[in-house]
């Protein structure tokens, strides 16, 4: 139970080109924002979508397939832990950025290359 703890599971569409930084010690991370949609209805009885967006962050040994397989766009299922830090920006004043530290993901496709979609039903179990 102790991974339930801090456990964060999305599945969505990357926002952004991946950005990745390579450190002096050969370490690299990538960043990258991903957008996770809600169908729900409104007070009208109309349908609306709903986007949340969600910043990631891949450290070490992944960031390679990252930088050589995620592309804007890409259908992307991702596993990981919510961090928060803060920085100072350039103006002084103290920013807070909450993250997700992936620490597994699923490349699931490319809007260019979307899966058929099936409907199943009785006539068409082998049964």
């Amino acid at each position: 139970m102790n991974t339930l703890r801090n456990s964060v599971r999305l599945y969505g569409n990357v926002g952004k080109e991946p950005e990745v930084k390579t450190f002096d010690n050969g370490n690299k991370v990538a960043t990258l924002s991903l957008a996770t949609s809600e169908k729900r209805k409104n007070q009208k009885g109309e349908y609306v979508e709903e986007t949340t967006w969600h910043n990631l962050v891949v450290w070490g040994k992944p960031v390679d397939t990252i930088e050589k397989y995620v592309n804007k766009g890409d259908r992307l299922s991702i596993e990981g832990r919510l961090t928060n830090r803060s920085y100072e920006a350039k103006d002084g004043t103290t920013k807070y950025i909450t993250e997700i530290v992936v620490n597994d993901f699923l490349l699931a496709g490319s809007p260019k290359n979307k899966p058929a979609e099936v409907e199943i039903g009785d006539e068409n179990l082998p049964f």
